[in-house]
């Protein structure tokens, strides 16, 4: 039930947080804007609304399937550390226990989510103009849809173009969902009344909501660079590496480059977290009342 309730929650965040996330990508990749409200407003102007929505078919749809894979492989790895550590999965787990669940999940992800995560990038920053005197006048966007983006990518670019970036993905999720089970974790302990066994629905949106800010809070800058390398497509290479991305973006826009987005990343978590845990939880509790 972990697989199914995670599948559910994450279909949901992803719908809800998808425009915000376009404007992420686009304010960490580009230097042309000066903050979000900039963003929203020119990509509007240029796009109207389907711009905020590029490449969500496939995001949606993959977000289900990881977000399952993320409970469930969360779940079983808290299991197993137990066992190891204390003979029995009925006990407590640590704030370590919980840490090192969450980090092993994050690795996890990265193998599922690297290649839809490129096409997504791809696809948010591919600009198309919405205005033109004739229909004939559009330019034709290299990327038709996600699919046609993973094509073409593969085809340019091999299949480890699919995996472009994947070094700072790993950075980046490991220490952030290690950081997210673990808030989460802390807050419905500490807001949960003594006596009561498990978290009511206010104390799973707080603690769910806070979760994500914190995850994202850590996960930013690698989440910049991230983005940056899988941009760098053949036409114009600009980074070598992991390092070399992170010492060039540095020289050439100082260290707050490192936390452009964070703003964004922050406003989009809370609302998006707070839909996956309630979820997530309400479905856990359905299944429990249908199986007694």
């Amino acid at each position: 039930m972990d697989f199914v309730a995670g599948a559910i929650g994450g279909g949901l965040s992803a719908a809800v947080g998808y425009p915000l996330d376009t404007v992420k990508v686009r304010i960490q990749t580009e230097r042309s804007y000066n903050g979000i409200w900039h963003c929203i407003r020119e990509t509007y102007k240029a796009e109207k609304v389907w711009g905020f929505y590029k490449g969500m078919s496939l995001s949606v749809s993959t977000v289900s399937l990881v977000s399952s894979c993320s409970f469930g492989a969360y779940r079983n790895f808290l299991y197993n550390i137990c066992r190891l550590r204390y003979g029995t999965s009925d006990v407590k787990p640590s704030k370590v226990d919980i840490s090192l669940a969450g980090c092993a999940t994050g690795a996890v992800r990265v193998v599922l989510i690297s290649p839809t995560e490129i096409a997504k990038v791809r696809m948010q920053t591919q600009k198309q103009s919405h205005y033109s005197v004739t229909a004939s006048h559009l330019s034709k966007p290299k990327y038709q849809g996600p699919v046609h983006c993973l094509r073409m990518i593969a085809k340019e670019e091999g299949f480890g173009g699919l995996y472009k970036g994947c070094s700072a993905l790993l950075c980046r999720d490991c220490h952030s969902f290690a950081t997210y089970f673990l808030t989460y974790n802390i807050l419905c302990d500490w807001l949960t009344p003594a006596g009561k066994n498990k978290p009511d629905i206010l104390t799973v949106l707080i603690s769910g909501g806070s979760a994500g800010v914190f995850g994202w809070a850590v996960a930013t800058p690698m989440d910049v660079i991230k983005s940056r390398m899988q941009v760098d497509n053949l036409g114009q290479r600009k980074y070598r590496g992991l390092i070399h991305c992170i010492r060039v973006s540095v020289r050439e826009e100082g260290i707050r480059v490192l936390f452009k987005g964070l703003g964004v990343n922050c406003i989009r978590a809370f609302p998006v977290n707070m839909v996956v845990f309630v979820t997530y939880e309400a479905v856990m509790r359905l299944a429990e009342q249908l199986m007694k």
